[in-house]
């Protein structure tokens, strides 16, 4: 997560505020030198909030002008969430839950055609690995561990649709049965955030498989005996 000092929150709003600006112009309605500013731009630069573009003029040397980029503007406050949270409403009052289950089940479905075939022919410890970046990166803080009984604990300190999932719970279960699914793996929810844990763990265990040993002949009945093994 960044952090911006206060200065750099108000070049941020400036060129929010005002497009464009130069160096100069920067100094003269922040009050401070302009090293003082290129050297708050040049952090800004370094973390893609800002770019530069060069603008030629008739009269007069090029000035070179500064620009949030994209990825600027999730420093600006957003009402995503009660956004989503008014469809999904809208949702089930026209279908019920069923209705806002299938949405959340899109997402799954989305979310795991995405990160499929990158878990193509890895063990189970790479896919949790892949899984838990896959999450971390989306924002919800996540890791795993290796436990000595070769099961795992997937642990997400955020939940990045926290609201949204107090609200409807089809949300985290779709998540649930994504992990069932892209690991291939016993998954069980131990601690969940939307019941007021601090974080939501998993424990991951390799799937157990049904098999059918060579049939016996017991007093002329034939019976096969099932057994359990690990994945």
């Amino acid at each position: 997560m960044l952090r911006l000092s206060a200065s750099q929150q108000e070049i941020v709003r400036l060129l929010r505020r005002q497009g464009d600006l130069t160096v100069e112009e920067l100094s003269r309605q922040m009050g401070i030198s302009s090293v003082a500013v290129r050297q708050h731009l040049e952090i800004l630069e370094a973390d893609g909030l800002v770019t530069t573009r060069t603008e030629r003029r008739p009269i007069g040397r090029p000035r070179r002008l500064y620009r949030l980029t994209d990825a600027a503007d999730d420093l600006f406050p957003k009402s995503y969430v009660t956004l989503a949270q008014t469809i999904l409403e809208h949702l089930e009052r026209a279908g019920g839950p069923a209705q806002v289950a299938e949405v959340f089940d899109a997402r799954r479905r989305g979310m795991e055609d995405e990160i499929r075939p990158r878990l193509a022919g890895l063990t189970l410890e790479q896919r949790v690995r892949a899984v838990a970046q896959m999450q971390d990166q989306a924002g919800y803080m996540a890791e795993f561990e290796s436990l000595p009984d070769q099961s795992f604990i997937l642990r997400e300190h955020n939940c990045a649709i926290c609201k949204v999932a107090r609200r409807f719970p089809q949300a985290c279960q779709k998540e649930l049965e994504m992990f069932r699914n892209l690991l291939d793996a016993d998954v069980e929810r131990e601690m969940h955030m939307a019941a007021g844990d601090s974080m939501c763990s998993y424990v991951v265990r390799p799937r157990q498989l049904i098999q059918l040993e060579p049939a016996l002949n017991l007093g002329g009945r034939t019976r096969g005996l099932a057994t359990s093994t690990l994945a």
